[in-house]
């Protein structure tokens, strides 16, 4: 590296760590942040690869605060951009986001501050970007940075691939292709490889750290079925304090493990994506709150989710990929203290993952049976008004409305059918192109932009009758600039015979009702490379849990990691401690509703690897304290606690309480947003405890 590029590389990092330091209260960065953050100062687009608590979103959001322009961060779940700008917002970061939550008028006021310059970070989906002007509007007022967030999504090989996320590519080239930083916590060699080709990442620095996380310790405890695995979890939520996080494959297994959890008295909520928006929401909230001790939870539940001190994360189940597992196990122990990992395992949990995948990838027939059904099912303009159990109701054979699911997503990314949406409309042109010009002429006019607008949308299906999005109409300056204006105008052609055109409820259409199938460019072969990986990633699960050896060197293989080859105890698996298990495991219990009274094999523990130094009393109290003003604070401003401030703030002034606003200032984790916020009352808290000081000096 040249002299200047290395001084300039050096000022970049100082200063960066002047803005982690006043803006996140962390002295330095970790390992792997500290490489993201060079490169992305250096102008290079950037893989990053860092666990489950490694801070990947600081790799981002150093760099958007250091430049100017916008930083567009593309996310998947409204939680998790909503947790996200919370966090930025405590800390005085102006962020915001643009979802399906905001109204048209909040829309814009978020927009309009991109344009002027007030917000630094904008949270965004992917699908906002098929809606009306986003990509001009964001590439006029200057993208800076691009972020890609859960950059796993994108790959076929990836174990949460989405079919969204592989238009990220077209979204970069209209934003003209800004520099891109791609994060992620679980990714393979192979996947990686993909996520930067889909991407078109330029000469990418690739960074992969931190897999080893030496604070968890990772447990297979063999199960004969629910009884035991209810036992067992019951034992382990009574051994191990503090918050925990119990993963089940299906919703029907997670309602009744929490109820069964609220019966037993361990205060517990149950979370999956069929419950409605707001209640899922409350229940992430009471969760990182501190309201309620236990998430019995699909997968649904924790991406982005930023608890720091979840001591047990249990999988009821195995779930279908290592990755997968190694994602939501990783959210155990994010604040560095011991925590504990344990899968309860049946062999026949494989046997739920299998119909999984034979439902997600369905093979060639049934694809051609759920088209052949929607043709028997189209109305006019090949519009059909009908779920997938109708769908599947309607094949010969019995085919699960998982697999119709999965087929209509097919038929979707192959342009066979349309996704028809609250703003989109059936269109029929009536007018030849000689009445067109004959009544409305050649000159601009609204009517007329629009009309070309729809040929351009629909081409020669719009004289059959298409389906056509109202929000996506690229209408020239000359036409109608917004949805109202569309509509006026579709009424008004609509009058004089122009055209017929209704709006549409939610449901699909045929692009071209009647054609076969093989006109379209299906990738047939897509679908089986996706189905053999789903059962290689299954495959691996299953290893690692029949795993004779060090679990947490097997996992380090798995995905890459050089710390993987090392040999010898590891200290934190079941493999290396031998019986010194941590918690007591429960023998099956015998009878139904004897679950919690079955007996129970009680292990030697081992002590933990690099304890922490236990609090006195006197600290204890005072860290109690503290955590009670952080969960009124919480529950004030419906925030999650650890945005108010870490485990570590609250325990550093535990122990030495800060007498002054420059003594919190010096505590870590209070940087100036969290000093001017809290910073009184922080004092005036701990004013009211008890000080420390040796016998008869207090």
């Amino acid at each position: 590296m040249p002299d200047a590029l290395r001084d300039a590389l050096h000022d970049a990092l100082h200063d960066a760590r002047d803005v982690l330091a006043s803006r996140f209260g962390h002295a330095d960065f970790r390992d792997g942040q500290r490489e993201a953050v060079a490169a992305v100062c250096q102008g290079r687009d950037a893989l990053v690869v860092l666990p489950t608590g490694g801070g990947k979103s600081i790799c981002y959001q150093i760099p958007a605060l250091m430049r100017e322009g916008i930083t567009v961060v593309l996310s998947p779940l409204i939680s998790l951009m909503k947790d996200q700008v919370d966090a930025l917002t405590a800390r005085g970061i102006p962020a915001a986001f643009v979802n399906s939550t905001l109204n048209g008028r909040e829309i814009a006021d978020r927009f309009a501050r991109v344009r002027d310059g007030s917000l630094k970070l904008l949270y965004v989906a992917p699908e906002r970007f098929e809606l009306g002007r986003t990509a001009d509007r964001l590439r006029d007022a200057g993208v800076g940075l691009l972020a890609v967030d859960e950059a796993h999504c994108i790959s076929e090989w990836g174990h949460d691939f989405r079919p969204s996320y592989r238009r990220v590519q077209a979204i970069r080239d209209a934003l003209g292709q800004p520099q891109t930083v791609a994060l992620t916590a679980t990714a393979t060699p192979a996947v990686r490889r993909d996520i930067a080709e889909q991407l078109g990442l330029r000469d990418p620095a690739i960074v992969v750290s931190g897999f080893d996380r030496h604070n968890l310790q990772w447990h297979v405890l063999p199960m004969k079925g629910d009884a035991q695995k209810d036992a067992t979890l019951l034992a382990l939520l009574r051994q191990v304090p503090g918050p925990a996080i119990v993963y089940a494959a299906t919703r029907k297994h997670v309602e009744r493990v929490a109820q069964w959890l609220d019966r037993q008295r361990v205060p517990a909520r149950a979370y999956h994506a069929g419950l409605d928006d707001d209640e899922r929401r409350d229940v992430q909230e009471a969760f990182l709150g501190d309201r309620v001790r236990v998430i019995v939870a699909t997968n649904a539940f924790g991406m982005g989710i930023d608890k720091p001190d979840v001591r047990l994360v249990v999988h009821w189940a195995m779930p279908g990929s290592l990755e997968a597992y190694y994602q939501e196990a990783g959210r155990a122990g994010r604040d560095g203290a011991r925590s504990h990992c344990v899968l309860l395992h049946a062999f026949p949990d494989r046997f739920t993952h299998e119909f999984f995948i034979k439902a997600s990838h369905p093979d060639a027939d049934v694809v051609r049976g759920v088209y052949d059904a929607l043709g028997r099912l189209a109305s006019k303009g090949g519009l059909v008004d009908a779920d997938s159990g109708v769908i599947a109701g309607r094949m010969p054979g019995r085919v699960s409305d998982k697999a119709v699911e999965s087929a209509l997503r097919v038929l979707q990314q192959g342009t066979v059918l349309d996704d028809v949406g609250p703003g989109d409309a059936f269109v029929r042109l009536r007018w030849t192109p000689a009445e067109v010009t004959q009544r409305l002429g050649a000159g601009a006019s609204p009517a007329l932009d629009l009309l070309r607008a729809l040929w351009r949308a629909a081409g020669a299906r719009l004289p059959k009758g298409a389906v056509v999005s109202l929000d996506r109409l690229p209408v020239s300056d000359a036409g109608p600039d917004s949805v109202t204006d569309v509509l006026d105008v579709l009424d008004a052609l609509a009058r004089d015979g122009a055209i017929e055109w209704r709006r549409l409820s939610a449901g699909l259409a045929l692009r071209q009702p009647g054609a076969p199938l093989s006109r379209f460019p299906l990738d047939w072969d897509g679908l089986e490379r996706r189905r053999r990986a789903a059962n290689d990633q299954l495959d691996a699960m299953q290893r690692y849990a029949y795993a004779d050896r060090c679990r947490r060197a097997f996992v380090l293989r798995y995905f890459g990691d050089p710390a993987g080859r090392a040999t010898g105890d590891c200290g934190g698996c079941d493999r290396c401690l031998g019986d010194a298990r941590p918690f007591t495991v429960a023998e099956p219990a015998r009878g139904a509703g004897a679950v919690a009274g079955g007996r129970t094999r009680t292990a030697k523990p081992s002590p933990p690897r690099e304890a922490p130094e236990a609090l006195t009393a006197e600290e204890s109290a005072r860290f109690d304290a503290l955590r009670a003003w952080r969960a009124r604070v919480a529950r004030e401003g419906r925030l999650p606690a650890y945005t108010v401030l870490p485990d570590r703030s609250l325990k550093a002034m535990a122990v030495e309480p800060p007498r002054s606003l420059a003594d919190l200032h010096d505590v870590p984790g209070i940087g100036p947003a969290k000093l001017d916020r809290y910073g009184e009352a922080l004092l005036r808290v701990l004013a009211a405890l008890p000080a420390v000081g040796p016998p008869g000096m207090q």
